[in-house]
């Protein structure tokens, strides 16, 4: 998000001048600006403690969107809105508990899930608090709220609010939602993917938002990439036969390796499914070191009366689900792919039109600041300025 403040009075008495302020909503973030944005907001945190809070808060809301049913859409929206809100917010002035639960309140009002924040309250004491979860007697395991001490519930009802306001802020109230599952389907089908492998992308694609993959990148690319994935772990090293699953993944990735009209056709660069592979199996190989760290559960096919009950889980783990690559093959995986991978494409840093004009980052957190100034929030840049890239619908 970026902003550009000036003044103007009819008197211009500076004392009379009134700031005004614009806050343009940016989609996709260069890896560059993501670095800066996070370094600003890191605060004392260190870059190890900073991944295990945010590894923390999609666990959370992973366990919280399958306790109450909500879809893949709704998870993933509440996941990347909690990326986005530490971008521009201090970690040390938040707990994640709070962010995730605001995040999720505004996910819920994007994708039509609508739930209370006393809802949403009730399901996170009985994630957060397994031994009151045991002992009641709903059905889903949420905690009646009027058991609870009032004040509390009524502070963190308060605190939720609060950070529904500040997320909406972050993304320039704009509740347009973008997602790649759709994508998968279309593009999985248009390179002759098998039903395995769309599926196995899907998976992929869900653990993307444990990233900031999908603010770097637009939805078609996450999904392309995703498939070129596990085309590559279902190809790689894996002996020469007869079964049409591993030619089909051979052939993909053969053909993803490379340049083609296929960048054309997708509207997306090798370079950026390179960049797509290396965060995934960083990602897998975090896991595989650290077993308690799982990848995304199944998604709910719809909301449930009646969620599983899942009180002896600890919040910050979902269902393990063990992959089947060890260490070394990870490893050799990204070998492979620095051996013949492409150099790294420019792509433009929107933080450097501050040095250049009107343009800035100006949304930092401020907690003592009076905001006294006029703020206008506009979804896109307009005049030339950066725009999301579309994929054309194969109908």
């Amino acid at each position: 998000m970026y902003s550009t403040e000036g003044g103007h009075s009819r008197a211009q008495s500076p004392a009379n001048l009134a700031a005004s302020t614009l806050k343009i909503y940016q989609p996709y973030f260069v890896p560059s600006d993501l670095e800066h944005l996070t370094d600003r907001t890191r605060g004392r945190f260190s870059h190890s403690q900073e991944d295990k809070n945010r590894q923390n808060a999609v666990g959370f809301l992973e366990i919280m969107g399958a306790r109450i049913g909500f879809p893949r859409k709704t998870i993933a929206t509440a996941q990347a809105l909690y990326h986005r809100f530490h971008l521009f917010f201090p970690r040390k002035d938040f707990n994640y508990i709070d962010v995730c639960l605001g995040g999720l309140y505004v996910s819920t009002k994007m994708h039509d899930t609508l739930k209370k924040p006393r809802e949403l309250l009730a399901m996170s004491y009985a994630v957060r608090f397994p031994d009151l979860a045991a002992k009641s007697k709903h059905p889903g395991g949420e905690i009646d709220l009027d058991t609870m001490d009032p004040q509390v519930v009524e502070n963190d009802r308060q605190r939720l609010l609060s950070v529904e306001r500040y997320i909406l802020e972050s993304i320039c109230f704009n509740f347009t939602s973008r997602l790649p599952f759709s994508y998968i389907v279309k593009i999985g089908r248009a390179l002759g993917a098998t039903k395995m492998l769309t599926k196995f992308a899907w998976r992929l694609v869900m653990d993307c938002y444990r990233t900031f993959l999908p603010l770097q990148y637009p939805p078609h690319t996450v999904a392309l990439g995703g498939l070129f994935v596990a085309c590559f772990l279902s190809s790689f090293e894996q002996p020469s036969s007869d079964d049409p699953e591993k030619k089909v993944a051979e052939e993909i990735t053969r053909k993803l390796k490379q340049r083609g009209d296929w960048e054309v056709k997708f509207q997306t660069q090798v370079e950026d499914l390179e960049d797509i592979t290396h965060t995934l199996l960083d990602l897998i190989i975090q896991f595989v070191q650290n077993p308690s760290l799982s990848t995304s559960p199944s998604t709910p096919s719809s909301p449930s009366p009646h969620p599983a009950h899942h009180s002896s889980h600890q919040h910050t783990h979902a269902s393990p689900a063990q992959p089947p690559y060890n260490y070394d093959q990870l490893i050799r995986m990204k070998i492979a792919m620095r051996e013949s991978e492409h150099p790294p494409r420019r792509r433009h840093s929107h933080l450097s039109w501050r040095n250049k004009g009107s343009w800035d980052v100006g949304y930092t957190w401020h907690p003592e600041e009076k905001k006294e100034s006029t703020v206008r929030y506009l979804f896109t840049p307009g005049g030339g300025g950066p725009t999301a890239p579309t994929f054309p619908d194969d109908d």
